[in-house]
């Protein structure tokens, strides 16, 4: 289900309506109005509603651009989380929501967050107000909110434009709520307050505790340590034990103390009565005891002993020297989020250490917390970060290399012009051409992977794109790899994006290699498929018909059934951790289905892995079989060189580029095919030589990115006196980031850099036929 998302809150949208109508009814009073100062008074009140209105606009547009580029990685995260997830703006309103929120809250678009939630928490409003406010200190903050069905843990984090919620209803759950705890157990905020207390606790006391002075003698309790606690028959001696959480409050288990106990008696009671996972850590920093919990989590059949550092890593420093600096009461007790050493699967473990002391010295209880999902979701973040500005770094360099690019491949194509087939430069200057190509690939390979691209779907022969794309991927499967192709001789046209699918393969065959560390064959056949019937399985449905397979073998070791079934999700990687993005199977995915087609994985552990693409198969009419071939590159016969005279058989095109190789070779191609050009170096120059009214311009073809005024700014101006004119614009940047301003002018097409003869030629003559 796709995320919905709106465009702000509905008062934010009548804001300008409201200024706008009390401007033009102060506008209306001030033109009927006899007094000259009531007048002149009500013209400054228009004058300033309008302006406001105006302003009010402007920053609405800007503001959302960078609401929706802010918000764009927390869409594509929260699309795919079982739990609600919203996002809001700076205003506060709910802005976009996933299909969790949806089926739990039905349609909250445009409403609060607090009253999109007040029916699973009754004082929601207070909750929102806390997280907004720690938010301002703060990138995530986590609370956990105890209800009468169970507790509900709130976690949110500051994107720029808002703020991504996600709710996690956990809907009775024992250890937060307290029922079903035969200890004494309560809720603690961080002033000392008492949130909630089970029933056990209430019958240690005899009635219900508001405040920590109340329960305790002495209510600056230590975890571990001995404390008097106010029962309802007397003074009771007993040892707490304190589970914080992230938002401050703490859990306080209540364990029944002797005199003096030592602190191996007190974890041996314990460890198997606290819902928690805990260990007891000795003074020399290994293992004493640890209870079922904590055996579960750390991946441990039965109680071990040992230093800590044999069970868990990943700290940046040594585990040991945490563990004695913390025995030594070097550094305060605090959380570290770690990784289980000896769990199958990656498992991230939240530990508290708290220092014990009795007669027998200090030692550890260690408390355990499931930090999987947490981590899992902060990596999400920071790597959709990095995508984020591996995207804007991308758009900067497809600009100025795409430029270059253009200067290259444009005067190689010049060149290829005078020489034939026969001439002793002519492969040279192929080669040129063809790795210019190649390199605008790589760029165009960049973007996409940086940014969703719009589709530009053609007919392939899936024999010939292989063809050309076999080189590429001999060049990434290395020298241990082998790399078989088969076809289909039957094989009928696909309709696809070629540069899209060409990815799509790529990446496979990338993943494969890295399944084969050690060599092996990746073999990438194409199969014409008839399906008489649908074709069920991995749940999707595959209509009958016929299809065009494009299966990728290897010899790898195989993915674990467990983790087939989310292989294609975002950010989920079975690489190990700096090896994989995450991103190549769900953007291979996603390419597929807007192609109308279907993926699938078949493996077997120690064996391999076989990915199948199912593509719909193109059956033109007969006169269409024949694939469309490029347009050749003529020259037109023109006047002499630099004749300022009008060509009637070719037209007059106005060529706005600030970069010299680029104009130099546009202008070139143009006049060769028969066009008067008239050239400009910037968006000011071409103004001032439209100013000459006898001058006749059919064509504007300018760069959309210049120093000074940019393409669409200058276009539209020319366009209030020359409204009949054609615009192309031309840029390095993606398509997608520029579409806006195009849309807005009429008459225009882009022509994406870099562009050769052929390309530029065509685009021209289709605005001028």
């Amino acid at each position: 289900m796709v995320s919905r998302m709106i465009g702000g809150s509905s008062w934010a949208r009548l804001q300008p309506l409201v200024l706008l109508l009390f401007g033009l009814v102060a506008l209306l009073a001030a033109i009927f109005v006899d007094h000259a100062s009531l007048s002149f008074a009500l013209w400054a009140v228009a004058g300033g509603s309008l302006s406001a209105c105006l302003l009010m606009v402007s920053a609405a547009m800007l503001t959302q651009g960078r609401l929706r580029a802010g918000l764009r990685a927390a869409l594509r995260i929260m699309e795919h989380d079982p739990a609600p997830c919203f996002c809001t703006d700076k205003t506060g309103a709910i802005v976009a929501i996933n299909a969790a929120s949806a089926r739990r809250f039905g349609e909250p678009l445009g409403q609060s967050m607090a009253r999109a939630i007040i029916g699973m928490l009754p004082n929601a409003t207070a909750v929102v107000f806390r997280t907004e406010n720690a938010l301002e200190r703060q990138s995530v903050t986590h609370e956990t909110v105890l209800t009468a069905r169970g507790a509900v843990r709130i976690t949110a984090h500051r994107v720029t434009g808002g703020i991504f919620w996600r709710i996690d209803d956990q809907g009775g759950a024992a250890p937060h709520s307290g029922d079903g705890i035969a200890l004494p157990m309560m809720v603690v905020s961080q002033s000392d307050t008492i949130l909630s207390m089970n029933s056990a606790m209430r019958a240690v006391l005899g009635r219900r505790r508001t405040a920590m002075a109340d329960v305790f003698v002495d209510p600056d309790v230590v975890a571990g340590r001995r404390a008097i606690m106010r029962g309802a028959h007397g003074e009771v001696g007993v040892v707490p034990v304190i589970v914080p959480s992230r938002d401050g409050r703490r859990e306080v288990y209540i364990v029944p103390g002797l005199a003096d106990p030592p602190a191996a008696t007190v974890a041996a009671r314990a460890f198997e009565s606290l819902p928690v996972a805990l260990l007891h850590i000795g003074s020399d920093g290994c293992l004493l005891a640890s209870n079922r919990h904590a055996q579960t989590l750390l991946g441990i059949v039965e109680p071990a002993t040992g230093p800590l550092s044999q069970f868990v890593e990943g700290l940046g420093r040594p585990v040991n020297d945490w563990v004695m600096d913390t025995l030594a009461e070097r550094i305060p007790d605090r959380s570290e989020v770690v990784r289980a050493r000896r769990r199958a699967e990656e498992v991230f473990l939240q530990i508290t250490l708290s220092r014990i002391t009795d007669a027998g010295g200090p030692s550890l209880l260690a408390v355990l917390h499931d930090a999987t999902e947490l981590k899992t979701l902060e990596q999400q973040f920071v790597q959709s970060q990095k995508m984020q500005a591996i995207g804007e770094l991308a758009g900067g360099i497809a600009h100025d290399f795409n430029n270059l690019l253009t200067a290259i491949a444009g005067h190689c194509d010049l060149l290829l012009l005078r020489h034939d087939q026969g001439d002793p430069d002519y492969g040279d200057l192929v080669q040129i051409n063809q790795n210019a190509n190649r390199a605008a690939a790589l760029v165009g390979q960049l973007l996409a992977f940086s940014r969703k691209q719009t589709l530009e779907p053609e007919i392939l022969d899936l024999r010939d794109t292989m063809g050309d794309l076999t080189h590429l991927l001999n060049r990434l499967v290395g020298e241990k790899i082998t790399l078989t192709l088969s076809h289909d001789p039957g094989l009928l046209p696909i309709r696809a994006d070629r540069r899209q699918l060409d990815q799509v393969i790529m990446n496979l065959v990338v993943n494969a290699r890295d399944a084969m560390p050690d060599g092996g064959e990746v073999r990438v056949e194409t199969r014409m498929v008839r399906l008489t019937e649908p074709l069920y399985r991995d749940r999707a449905e595959v209509p009958a018909g016929r299809y065009v397979t494009i299966r990728v073998c290897d010899q790898g070791h195989g993915i674990a059934p467990d983790k087939c079934h989310r292989i294609f999700e975002p950010f989920y990687t079975t690489k190990r951790q700096g090896e994989g993005t995450g991103l190549g199977l769900s953007m291979a995915y996603g390419i597929i289905k807007q192609t109308g087609g279907y993926i699938f994985v078949d493996s077997v552990v120690g064996v391999g892995s076989t990915f199948t693409i199912y593509c719909p198969a193109f059956d033109p009419p007969a006169q269409q079989v024949v694939p469309k071939s490029p347009a050749p590159i003529t020259a037109k016969t023109s006047g002499a060189k630099g004749d300022p005279g009008i060509d009637e058989r070719g037209g007059v095109v106005l060529l706005v580029e600030d970069e010299a190789p680029v104009r130099a070779f546009a202008a070139r191609a143009l006049r060769l095919n028969g066009y008067t050009v008239i050239e400009a170096g910037c968006a000011e120059e071409a103004l001032e030589k439209l100013a000459d009214e006898a001058l006749k311009i059919d064509l504007f073809l300018t760069d959309v990115v210049m120093p000074g005024m940019d393409g669409p700014t200058w276009v539209r101006r020319a366009l209030r006196d020359r409204p009949g004119v054609k615009v192309i614009f031309v840029s390095g940047y993606a398509e997608d980031q520029l579409e806006d301003g195009a849309i807005a002018v009429p008459n225009a097409v882009f022509l994406p850099k870099p562009f050769s003869l052929a390309d530029l030629t065509e685009t021209v003559q289709r605005q001028l036929p």
